[in-house]
């Protein structure tokens, strides 16, 4: 039986939302100097991608089989010995962890030299719920605080962190979960003035940072 991430695997392959931004672009930056990565919950691959275009050796890994992963993996159980990486990343998907922490400690134990984490940032319970309908594998977005204290405790010393707004087709992000008809227009109701005809604007905040244990 396929998974449902193997069944949106397309879409998320082929989302302008996720294969390109300046969230990507700070990614590849930080990553300069670094010769290998790790690219945690890959989806539709686009992170590896910009890594191996930028020349360093990447192992994508994501625990949908349909998400063409080099390694079939959950976030809070990477199956790499400590430090195999000298850079470990995770893009748009920590939102959907079960152990958010647990996969943070998973991040920083795999890596030698630096940490990328870039997600949607928490803009209010009514949002919250906005997700979860649109889509039920959603977990919770998490502010800067909560990033800041998670990624210290797993001995990680954050260098900069930034946000960016993000607008994006609202039809393809919810045509991406198959919410539709009235759960639809609940979103459309809940996301208030983020969205705008066919646009919604969804904000992301990175997190970069180095390993100092």
């Amino acid at each position: 039986m396929t998974d449902m991430w193997s069944e949106r695997a397309e879409l998320y392959r082929q989302s302008l939302a996720h294969s390109e931004g300046p969230d990507l672009d700070a990614i590849v930056a930080w990553a300069e100097g670094c010769s290998s990565a790790i690219d945690v919950a890959t989806g539709g691959g686009h992170t590896a991608r910009r890594l191996r275009e930028a020349g360093l050796e990447v192992v994508s890994c994501d625990p949908s089989p349909g998400m063409r992963p080099d390694v079939i993996c959950f976030a809070e159980h990477l199956p790499f010995a400590d430090g195999s990486f000298d850079f470990a990343t995770t893009r748009v998907a920590a939102h959907h962890f079960a152990d958010i922490r647990e996969a943070v400690l998973e991040l920083a134990r795999v890596a030698r030299q630096r940490v990328a984490v870039v997600d949607n940032l928490f803009m209010g319970e009514d949002t919250e719920l906005a997700e979860r309908l649109r889509d039920p594998s959603h977990v919770r977005n998490y502010g800067e605080r909560e990033w800041r204290t998670m990624l210290a405790d797993a001995g990680l010393k954050i260098v900069r962190v930034e946000t960016w707004d993000y607008p994006i087709s609202f039809s393809a992000w919810l045509e991406r979960c198959g919410c539709e008809g009235d759960e639809a227009d609940e979103v459309r109701r809940l996301m208030g003035s983020r969205v705008d005809g066919d646009e919604v604007t969804l904000a992301r905040i990175g997190l970069f940072a180095e390993k100092v244990r």
